[in-house]
């Protein structure tokens, strides 16, 4: 009876724990979007005479500027932006009324496109990239880490540790850069990334993006190996493994099956916190192998100072990295219920 009762206020406690968690993301996302909406939107310069064009008159100017609403006090221009994410929006275009179903975010300045029809269109090229990247920098990462503390104190140990300290150090363009020159230009091993969509052609989508991805993972692959090193040399002093040892159990089993189970879970915390650094170096690495991604589009919308298509585009990348977060914050809950009770 005391089990079970025991079990039911574990339950309840992590439903409590997921609730909050949820609870904190839609708070967070409120305020990213108060904060980008005001950050953006608060600029030096008119927004109208950029939007229009150098040789418009300022009754062309003014017309756009009423078309736009740029008029309005800022909290009212923001009250509708959130009106348009619940709700949907009604937007002139000068010639028509173009009605944006939720959730909007706006017409482009340059386009007229609905910017969560721009940013659907280019989140397949990200999305593939990232998380791409993601598989190739958990079995790098993770890969290293446990070998390099396997071997602890040779000469394989200290190549490793000198490799990850590389990857580090070095931004991710020029890795991507070196590796274009090589792979695709002097060896020919790989052909210049050209996106094809995954549903068209599986092996060359694969294999288009093969560069790209290892030129992403190999940044953040570092950072897993360094970290699960650490954990995995932390984990190994412990007494059960001791134990382990003291019976005779075998070391491939004492590290592939005990040590590296208790020194994953701060790589799932790291795993979330790199979601969002790749997502960054994502923007580079789209820009350098011409990929039409998200991050490739928000270079173009800042330079032609797009601004709805700049504050959707952050506001979904930072929709992605709050996500990530809190995912990893219910899997490190599962991993250790000891999460839930603090």
């Amino acid at each position: 009876m005391s089990g079970f009762m025991g079990n039911r206020s574990t339950g309840n406690g992590f439903a409590g724990f997921v609730l909050r968690r949820a609870v904190g993301v839609l708070v967070t996302l409120l305020a990213i979007s108060v904060i980008i909406y005001v950050v953006f939107y608060v600029t030096p310069g008119n927004v109208a005479q950029i939007t229009c064009g150098p040789r418009c008159s300022p009754a062309q100017v003014q017309q756009v500027a009423d078309q736009l609403r740029l008029d309005d006090p800022l909290y009212v221009r923001y009250w509708h932006f959130l009106e348009g994410l619940v709700a949907g929006q009604d937007y002139s275009t000068g010639t028509a009324v173009q009605h944006c179903p939720a959730p909007c975010l706006g017409l482009s300045y340059q386009s007229d496109q609905q910017v969560t029809e721009l940013i659907l269109t280019k989140l397949p090229v990200s999305l593939s990239l990232v998380f791409g990247s993601m598989v190739m920098w958990l079995i790098l990462g993770v890969g290293t880490g446990v070998l390099s503390a396997w071997r602890r104190g040779r000469l394989s140990e200290r190549v490793l540790t000198g490799v990850t300290l590389v990857g580090v150090a070095t931004p991710v363009f020029v890795i991507g850069l070196v590796l274009m020159i090589v792979v695709c230009g002097e060896l020919e091993l790989l052909p210049f990334p050209q996106y094809v969509n995954l549903t068209d052609d599986p092996e060359q989508w694969a294999w288009n993006l093969l560069l790209p991805w290892l030129s992403l993972a190999l940044i953040e692959a570092a950072a897993f190996a360094r970290l699960t090193r650490s954990s995995m040399l932390e984990t190994l002093a412990e007494d059960h493994i001791r134990t382990f040892r003291a019976y005779g159990v075998g070391e491939r089993s004492v590290i592939g099956r005990h040590a590296l189970r208790g020194a994953f879970a701060p790589v799932i915390a790291l795993n979330a916190n790199n979601v969002g650094s790749a997502v960054g170096g994502a923007v580079l690495t789209e820009t350098l192998f011409g990929l039409p991604g998200i991050g490739r589009e928000l270079v173009h919308a800042v330079d032609v100072v797009d601004l709805p298509v700049v504050v959707g585009m952050v506001l979904v990348v930072g929709f992605f990295v709050v996500i990530a977060n809190a995912l990893a914050d219910v899997l490190y809950a599962v991993a250790d219920r000891r999460v839930v009770l603090a």
